[in-house]
């Protein structure tokens, strides 16, 4: 592998903030020219193409730096609790079943979608199956299902599961990476039309109207600028309660890691992991906090510095992506690009039949995706005030990803043999 241009984090966390401050500044710019360009381009989306180029043309490397993993670590925490401290989670709950039941159209689509694909694949490309067997590449097609399910715990665990080889897990880590940003590029540009793709679902956009409503009568109060005490409280809410997250994480992870064994035996052993009780634990008490007098430090600019917390995330995972790599199993790549269209299908059907939003199709399937770390970003593109949305769901993935794991790796045997 060659050296990229530039090694030292300090260098690509200067040049990323920069990057930041220049989407923003052009994003809120009243010029004709970028109010037009960012219809087309949403400013997240340069997020992941700025780092993702960089990264690609050896300029840095995502695999050397340790950004990201200080962003999912130290920021990511921070941004979730900040995110839903401050949420009118009332609100939220008046969304209704069409969130959780678009969001199940996702995973289901998910589990069919991969056999189907799968298949498809086999029969279209000459010599392809014979390849599939004898590499066995529904064993590694399994993990990527255990990733857009319940993310890299359920991959990691259904890897173990089924065997999957070093090598084979290499190559469907680059399919996995280029398939999931790729979509989730698409999410965010589809953001920019979504009153159009809700037109044609002919949604009820009622609820998500109401949230908004609030949210911005909320807003309408006077501010006034943060002072010392007021920013050293934001970033101790964050930061400290990140803190609580983290050590009782540990606690728990370490606690449950004995009884690993039986918690497979019921799909659960996903919750002997660290992250995903930093996950559960940090969302947990900035919903808890959401209901105390705290919520009103949104009037400090609380919910703005979580979002940049969440753009910086993205920058991070837009740098892992490789995009020399795309051609490099273009049958396994064209598996998974047919089993992401089966599972948006899926979802863009059932949202049309109970007349559910874009917004509940793009949260539900980076949910499903993307999980934690993207889905909250993806619903604050709608609005930050339902970025609890993305998060609570992303959860719920991660309880669903051995289970789901292990009935596609039983479909994709059905299917290869």
């Amino acid at each position: 592998m060659n050296e990229p241009l530039i090694t030292n984090d300090a260098i690509i966390l200067g040049i990323f903030l920069v990057l930041l401050t220049l989407i923003f500044q052009t994003s809120q710019s009243k010029h004709p020219f970028w109010q037009r360009a960012y219809t087309y381009v949403p400013s997240l989306l340069l997020c992941y193409i700025f780092p993702a180029a960089m990264n690609s043309f050896g300029v840095i490397s995502g695999e050397q730096s340790s950004l990201y993993k200080v962003a999912t670590t130290y920021l990511l925490p921070a941004a979730l609790i900040l995110l839903t401290s401050t949420a009118d989670l009332r609100a939220i709950v008046r969304l209704g079943p069409k969130a959780l039941i678009t969001f199940m159209s996702g995973t289901v689509g998910i589990i069919i979608g991969a056999p189907i694909a799968f298949f498809l694949v086999m029969w279209l490309i000459p010599g392809f199956r014979e390849q599939a067997i004898a590499n066995e590449y529904w064993k590694g097609l399994v993990t990527i299902s255990g990733s857009w399910i319940g993310g890299s715990s359920s991959q990691l665990a259904l890897k173990e599961i089924y065997g999957c080889s070093e090598a084979l897990f290499a190559i469907i880590l680059v399919v996995d990476a280029v398939v999931s940003t790729t979509w989730t590029a698409c999410l965010i540009y589809g953001a920019a039309y979504k009153d159009k793709i809700d037109g044609w679902l002919k949604a009820d956009t009622t609820s998500i109207e109401e949230v908004k409503q609030r949210i911005l009568a909320y807003k309408e109060e006077p501010d006034r600028p943060a002072n010392l005490l007021d920013l050293s409280t934001i970033l101790a809410l964050g930061f400290g309660g990140g803190a609580l997250a983290h050590g009782f994480a540990y606690w728990i992870s370490t606690t449950l890691q004995p009884y690993k064994t039986t918690l497979a035996t019921y799909g659960l052993d996903p919750f002997t992991s660290n992250f995903l009780w930093v996950v559960i634990l940090s969302t947990s008490l900035g919903i808890g906090l959401s209901f105390t007098r705290l919520r009103k430090l949104e009037k400090l600019g609380t919910t703005d510095l979580a979002t940049l917390f969440v753009y910086f995330l993205i920058m991070t995972i837009g740098m892992r992506l490789d995009l020399s790599n795309i051609g490099g199993n273009l049958g396994l790549f064209l598996v998974a690009v047919i089993w992401m269209f089966i599972h948006i299908v899926i979802m863009l059907i059932t949202a049309r039949i109970i007349r559910a939003p874009y917004f509940f199709v793009a949260v539900g399937s980076q949910a499903n995706i993307g999980g934690v770390s993207t889905a909250p970003a993806v619903a604050s593109i709608f609005h930050p005030a339902l970025a609890p949305v993305g998060v609570l769901l992303a959860v719920l993935s991660h309880v669903l990803g051995v289970y789901g794991g292990l009935i596609t790796g039983w479909l994709m045997q059905l299917v290869t043999y």
